[in-house]
């Protein structure tokens, strides 16, 4: 439905998007990571016709973006950051408004249709500019809507809102996703990995991770955190001996660990990689046994979408500082034998 290639953007002399490319299916729910700034927003602009790129191509649902900028905007529903509104109408004036320019068939159908799939049946009368901000994203998803597209395209849809405010938008892009495909552009990991199957990560206006969440996770190193609840229940006071004789077993990267009461610890051991799922778990048992603990919990959780992030940026960054270090190596050498 959107293939993006080659892509890249410049701001004067600002470099905003370096030669990006990816694909996303119909049908596919896909997460578009980055901090700020990482050209998210300029990669979105591209794709919905609001700004050209300064070279690369994007087609959407075939049509070049540049060229056919018309049918493009056609396939599309756009929910931008800032959603633009008119706070003096009502709900369903304003959709009727929207409907219109969109030239929509049947507005009264089509206006029903987003009432209940965005759920603002109990304000279709009031005014927009007296709607909490949970409202307002749901009016605008719903003008997004109006004209029934096949792809959906959402930057930052939750930013600014409450926590409850925040579940009910995600539950109502999980629904929308069943019968569109659906592009959501966010710096908020955890929500992203809870509604999408798969995962762009933009950082520093470069592709620096694409994939499942799953798939992802085995980019950033295939890490794992245990997590262990123990009491020292003989007083031997050998919390020291513990964490360094977990910090030697070979497959533990980090150790961390505090104490929640009297000799009872929680620790957070961050594996190597992967592995032979349970191996280490089982090392880790034994070492407790070994030590005279009682052992209350061990578990194991796989690395969060922030911290998948986390890892995947960071290697980034250092291979990028290895290169700068290389090049200035290289420029060095070329000085030393101008001098000789």
């Amino acid at each position: 439905m959107i293939v993006v290639e080659n892509l890249t953007k410049y701001y004067g002399s600002f470099l905003a998007l370096d030669n990006i490319s990816f694909t996303i299916k119909e049908g596919e729910i896909v997460g578009f990571l980055g901090p700020n700034g990482a050209g998210k927003t300029t990669t979105i602009r591209i794709i919905t016709t609001f700004l050209p790129p300064t070279s690369g191509k994007v087609y959407v649902a075939g049509y070049d973006v540049t060229e056919r900028s018309v049918e493009v905007r056609e396939k599309i529903g756009y929910l931008p950051e800032n959603t633009p509104l008119y706070p003096e109408l009502r709900v369903k004036e304003y959709l009727n408004f929207r409907a219109e320019l969109k030239k929509v068939k049947d507005r009264k159908k089509a206006i029903d249709r987003v009432i209940e799939e965005c759920k603002l049946g109990d304000v279709v009368n009031a005014l927009i500019g007296e709607l909490s901000k949970g409202y307002r994203q749901r009016v605008g998803l719903a003008d997004a809507l109006i004209s029934d597209p096949p792809i959906l395209i959402l930057d930052e849809p939750t930013l600014g809102l409450d926590p409850l405010q925040i579940r009910q938008t995600r539950q109502l892009i999980k629904e929308l996703g069943k019968e569109r495909t659906v592009f959501i552009s966010s710096h908020i990991l955890p929500e992203i990995e809870q509604i999408a199957s798969k995962a762009i990560i933009i950082n520093k206006g470069r592709i620096v991770g694409e994939g499942s969440i799953e798939e992802l996770r085995e980019k950033a190193g295939g890490f794992r955190k245990i997590f262990v609840e123990a009491r020292d229940h003989k007083g031997k006071e050998n919390i020291k001996d513990v964490v360094e004789s977990l910090r030697n077993i070979e497959e533990v990267e980090n150790v961390e660990y505090e104490e929640e009461e009297d000799k009872l610890y929680r620790f957070s051991i961050k594996s190597k990689g992967e592995g032979k799922r349970g191996l280490l778990e089982e090392r880790i048992f034994e070492l407790f046994v070994e030590k005279e603990w009682v052992l209350r919990k061990l578990y194991t959780e796989a690395l969060t979408l922030e911290e998948v992030f986390a890892e995947i940026t960071t290697k980034e960054e250092e291979v990028e500082e290895r290169e700068e270090e290389k090049g200035e190596d290289r420029e060095e050498e070329k000085e030393e034998k101008k001098e000789e």
